[in-house]
């Protein structure tokens, strides 16, 4: 057993998050049975199992298919119109209507795997994602075969109600049927999907992101009962999405100084703002790369990134961007006064 296991078992205590601190006990009963060790870890089983606390719902150490994994508590900025699809969703899961499969599409590092982290956390039920790189085989037929089982791991749930299973990118065994350029492996593949899709519980919730819906089987398209378009952000959601991203980063980053306007003409000036996943990567080597006795450098350096100057701070160009002078002398590190007379030369 690590340490982690301990300071998570604690951890998860005291943040009250009954459903993280059940599933590390778990790890820590599956870490004794696997020493050996079987009167603690039924002692530890037994605990939970009295105290009402767990119930497993997938036995992940006898599939081969599925892993656990875990939910999401971290923010998640999202333009409102995906906010509100997303809303929709657990709405829909709380009719117990058999709405349950449900197909995110776009881009990568659009939010398209956290948000189903978060409809987990929500909706209180385990997260268990499908592992591709055991589904898929070489041998003729076998991957046609393990998705079959793969969907008999999944009915073989004990509570259906308490479980989310996540498809990420299912496009690496699902694609267009027709497609000459496809293998009539994988179209065999698709056709197997299928079967399963119309076969699954109605209770247990579904969840597939792909990056090529274009490239889609319309048949497969036709299983899910929404799709949900994770493309739809305008420049002024990312730029909002942008300061969400830095007020979260700033709380790490003391030394990193707040001015939040200038940060937002940063953003504004680019031609293209990268989607959220891209986004946080770029803010967050600005402020981790910047001198910490700066506290305004991470600024210069997501300038130098943003700009398609790569880093040629021309003044006037900057003023008549919408910069101020004393924007520019943080951006440049050229005195007010110089860029002032520069710009009006």
């Amino acid at each position: 057993m690590k340490k982690k296991n301990v300071l998570n078992l604690i951890k998860y205590h005291a943040e009250k998050n009954d459903s993280a601190f059940r599933n590390e006990a778990y790890e820590i009963a599956k870490y004794f049975d696997k020493s050996n060790n079987y009167q603690l870890s039924e002692y530890i089983m037994a605990l939970l199992a009295d105290a009402n606390t767990f119930s497993p719902q997938l036995d992940t150490s006898e599939n081969i298919f599925v892993k656990k994994m875990e939910t999401s508590n971290s923010s998640l900025p999202l333009p409102s119109s995906i906010k509100d699809n997303i809303l929709g969703i657990i709405n829909a899961i709380g009719h117990n209507a058999g709405i349950n499969k449900f197909l995110f599409e776009g881009p990568p590092g659009t939010g398209k795997t956290e948000s189903a982290k978060q409809i987990a956390r929500i909706l209180e039920r385990e997260l268990f994602i499908v592992d591709f790189d055991s589904v898929i085989d070489s041998k003729l037929g076998q991957t046609s075969k393990n998705i079959s089982s793969l969907f008999n791991e999944i009915s073989s749930v004990s509570n259906p109600n308490k479980v989310l299973i996540l498809f990420d990118e299912i496009d690496a065994i699902a694609i267009d049927r027709i497609n000459t350029n496809d293998l009539r492996e994988m179209g065999r593949a698709t056709s197997s999907v299928l079967k399963g899709l119309d076969s699954l519980n109605d209770n247990i919730v579904l969840i597939a992101t792909t990056n090529l819906y274009k490239a889609f089987d319309k048949a497969l398209t036709r299983r899910f009962d929404a799709v949900i378009d994770f493309s739809n952000y305008t420049k002024q959601d990312l730029i909002e999405v942008g300061e969400a991203i830095l007020n979260n980063m700033l709380q790490k980053f003391k030394f990193a100084g707040r001015n939040m306007r200038l940060f937002k003409k940063i953003l504004n000036c680019m031609d293209t703002i990268p989607y959220p996943g891209e986004l946080k990567n770029l803010i967050k080597t600005s402020i981790a790369f910047s001198n910490p006795n700066d506290e305004y450098d991470y600024l210069k350096k997501l300038y130098i990134n943003a700009s398609k100057n790569n880093g040629d701070m021309d003044l006037k160009h900057m003023k008549s961007s919408g910069f101020t002078v004393r924007e520019i002398e943080i951006l440049t590190g050229v005195s007010k006064s110089q860029v002032s007379r520069e710009v009006k030369e």
